[in-house]
């Protein structure tokens, strides 16, 4: 899939040329991944393979590892759309981005508000709600909203359709700016809808994921996971918009997915065990499994013996693998020569 534009243009597999640190960057990358692989080694022999990630005092990383990745891909998205729209927009046209940060400007004041108000409810709900049930209810609709950010059923047609109804509008609004069919204020207010509608879509699936981790591990937590998927978002926006760098977004972007596919899994797991302590699901122990069995896999990666658990973890990676092949299989027999027919 590729999107065209002037010097933005947004070929999605087109990799940032070649450089003369190209060597010392990969480097860098290995030690760096070493050093990661390290302190989960260090940790697990230190804490006897079980470090429990919710003791107080204990790193929480797994949990703000797992938000800033989805805070970032949704920040991807965002930026993938914005640099379609302001591709164009060279020369002349250049104040027309500015209605458009406007508007990413506002949606990210309407985000924030969206998340306190959810936080209110969700802590009205708390009063009358058992706790457990809530927390079980909170993550079925995480759960929800992660298939839904991770679009493995229809990601090509996902970013396509996506991108081009707002190219479309972008291009209707600055014809008629060029006729004077509209009033500059309508115009105007038009880019800035544009740009308000790329981020907050994209900040309300955020705040309707993070209700169920701000229940399970606090504000605190959510708080520093979104900062360092924002740092991140921060970090690629600034190349794509002020250094005018090309960037292989579709590759960042499946990166992305398959590592919340990895957080899918887990949640899955999360879910099952709490809906059982709910009393939602009935708990069905496989002694044999949990002779062998280390704690730490139920403490970091939520796999727990019992078949209900498994099953369901089971299911969603089914249904990712599955998806994803019912894309890569429309994808090929869309290309052949009779067009699929």
């Amino acid at each position: 899939m590729k999107f065209s534009g002037n010097s933005h243009s947004l070929e999605a597999d087109n990799e940032i040329g070649s450089h003369p640190w190209s060597r010392l960057k990969s480097v860098a990358l290995l030690l760096a991944i070493l050093a990661v692989v390290s302190v989960f080694i260090w940790q697990g022999i230190t804490a006897h393979g079980n470090p429990d990630p919710t003791l107080p005092g204990t790193s929480l990383s797994a949990a703000t590892l797992d938000i800033a990745v989805l805070v970032f891909r949704e920040g991807l998205e965002c930026i993938l759309v914005l640099s379609a729209i302001t591709a164009s927009m060279t020369g002349g046209d250049r104040a027309y981005r500015r209605p458009i940060t406007a508007g990413v400007g506002l949606g990210l004041v309407a985000t924030l508000l969206t998340w306190f108000a959810a936080v209110g409810i969700v802590n009205d709900l708390g009063d009358s709600v058992p706790a457990l049930a809530l927390q079980a209810g909170t993550g079925l609709l995480a759960i929800i909203v992660l298939l839904v950010v991770m679009n493995w059923f229809f990601h090509k047609t996902y970013w396509g359709g996506w991108i081009s109804l707002h190219n479309r509008k972008k291009k209707s609004l600055l014809a008629s700016a060029r006729t004077g069919d509209e009033g500059r204020l309508r115009i105007f207010s038009g880019l800035a809808l544009l740009g308000f509608s790329s981020l907050y879509r994209e900040g309300f699936e955020v705040v309707l994921f993070l209700q169920s981790y701000r229940l399970r591990f606090g504000t605190a937590t959510v708080t520093w996971g979104a900062l360092c998927g924002t740092v991140l978002t921060a970090i690629v926006a600034a190349l794509t918009f002020a250094a005018h760098r090309r960037l292989p977004y579709r590759k960042m972007l499946v990166l992305t997915g398959v590592l919340l596919a990895l957080v899918l899994v887990v949640m899955v797991g999360e879910e099952a065990q709490e809906m059982q302590l709910a009393h939602w699901l009935p708990t069905t122990p496989l002694p044999s499994l949990d002779k062998w069995m280390p704690g730490w896999l139920g403490l970091w990666f939520s796999v727990f013996p019992t078949i209900q658990t498994l099953l369901a973890q089971l299911f969603a990676v089914v249904a990712v693998a599955g998806s994803y092949l019912l894309v890569r299989l429309g994808a090929a027999s869309s290309d052949s020569p009779d067009g699929g027919r």
